[in-house]
C-alpha cells in the first residue's frame, strides 16, 4: 500500500459481531464529517436485512451507508467484486471531502481492499450456469469431488455445501488453467493513496456472548421470521447463498417444520458465538490496530476512539 504524506485517512473499525461497530461508526461519522462503508459479506445481498445486521434507515442518523444491497440473492458475489465497489465509493467520498469509515465484520473483504487479491479471470456466466446445473442434478458433493480432482487445496478449504465458492474455484481453475491457491500466492495490488487508521473493539468475552444472545432475541422480535418467510415465498431456492448465513438456515428449517422456534433460536445463538470467536481470531492477526476493551456504543469507548481518530488523521 502506498504511504505518502498526501495519503488520505481511512478509518477502519473492526471487531466481532455485536461489539457495536455500527454504532461507533455512526457516532464518529457525525463528529468527523464521515460516511460509512460497510465491509460485510452478508450485507451485500438485497432482502436479507434483519439477520445480517443492516442498520435500519431510522437508526443511521442521516449518515449515508455504502456497500450494502449490491447483489441479488441468486448472484455470486466475491471479495474481488467488493473491492471494485469499495474503490468506486472511496473515490466518490474523496471528491466530496468526506472521511470514509469502514465498519468491518468480514476480514477477507478488508484484506481484499487493503492488500489486494490475485489476478483471477473474469467471471463466465456460461460456465457458471453449467456448473450450477451440475450441482442441481448431481448434488453439491459431486461438484466438491470435481474440485478435489482439479484443485485439492481449494477443496480442503471449501465446505461441501458451499456451492457458490466451489463454482468460483472451479471457474478460476478451468479458465486460467491454474489452481486458485496458486493465483492467490501471486502478486497483489494494494490500496493506494490511503492511510488506514485501525480501531479494534475487544469487549470482555462473557459480556459479548450475553449481548449476542440479547441481539438474537431482538432480531426475532423485529420480524426476522417474517422476513425469512417472505424470502422463501418469493421463490428463492434453498441453494441461494444467503440461505447459508447464520439464522437464515435455522429459521428456514423451522418454517419447513424441521425444528421448533426455540431450538432454532438456540442454534442461532450458538452459531453466532462460534462466529464471533472466529472473527476475534482473524482480527487479532491484523497489524497496527488500536484495541479498545469495550463496546462501540459505550460513551467512554466512543470518546477513546474519537481521540485516536483525531490524533491519527
Amino acid at each position: 500500500m502506498e504511504m505518502t504524506s498526501r495519503a488520505l485517512p481511512l478509518l477502519v473499525i473492526l471487531g466481532p459481531t455485536a461489539a457495536g461497530k455500527s454504532a461507533l461508526g455512526i457516532r464518529l461519522a457525525e463528529r468527523l464529517g464521515g460516511e460509512i462503508l460497510v465491509c460485510d459479506s452478508t450485507q451485500v445481498y438485497r432482502g436479507f436485512d434483519i439477520g445480517t445486521g443492516k442498520v435500519p434507515e431510522a437508526e443511521r442518523h442521516a449518515i449515508p451507508h455504502h456497500l450494502i444491497d449490491l447483489a441479488e440473492p441468486t448472484e455470486i458475489f466475491h471479495a474481488g467484486e467488493y473491492r471494485r465497489h469499495a474503490e468506486t465509493a472511496l473515490a466518490d467520498l474523496a471528491r466530496r471531502h468526506r472521511l470514509p469509515i469502514l465498519t468491518v465484520g468480514t476480514g477477507l473483504y478488508l484484506r481484499a481492499l487493503l492488500e489486494g487479491l490475485c489476478e483471477a479471470p473474469e467471471r463466465s456466466d456460461q460456465l457458471r450456469h453449467r456448473l450450477r446445473r451440475r450441482a442441481e442434478t448431481a448434488g453439491p458433493a459431486h461438484l466438491h469431488r470435481l474440485l478435489d480432482r482439479l484443485d485439492p487445496d481449494a477443496a480442503r478449504r471449501i465446505g461441501e455445501r458451499d456451492v457458490p465458492k466451489m463454482i468460483r474455484a472451479l471457474e478460476v481453475r478451468l479458465l486460467s488453467g491454474r489452481p486458485l491457491s496458486a493465483l492467490q500466492r501471486a502478486g497483489r495490488r494494494g490500496l493506494e493513496g490511503y492511510r488506514p487508521v485501525k480501531i479494534g473493539l475487544a469487549p470482555p468475552r462473557a459480556r459479548l456472548y450475553e449481548r449476542i444472545d440479547r441481539r438474537v432475541e431482538a432480531m426475532l422480535a423485529a420480524g426476522w421470521v417474517e422476513e425469512v418467510r417472505g424470502l422463501m415465498a418469493s421463490g428463492l431456492g434453498a441453494d441461494a447463498k444467503p440461505f447459508l448465513f447464520i439464522g437464515y438456515a435455522e429459521l428456514g428449517e423451522y418454517l419447513n417444520g424441521g425444528i421448533d422456534l426455540q431450538e432454532a433460536a438456540e442454534r442461532i445463538r450458538r452459531a453466532t458465538r462460534r462466529y464471533a470467536k472466529r472473527q476475534i481470531t482473524w482480527f487479532r492477526r491484523e497489524t497496527d490496530v488500536c484495541w479498545l476493551e469495550g463496546f462501540g456504543d459505550d460513551p467512554e469507548t466512543a470518546e477513546a476512539a474519537y481521540a485516536i481518530a483525531r490524533e491519527r488523521r
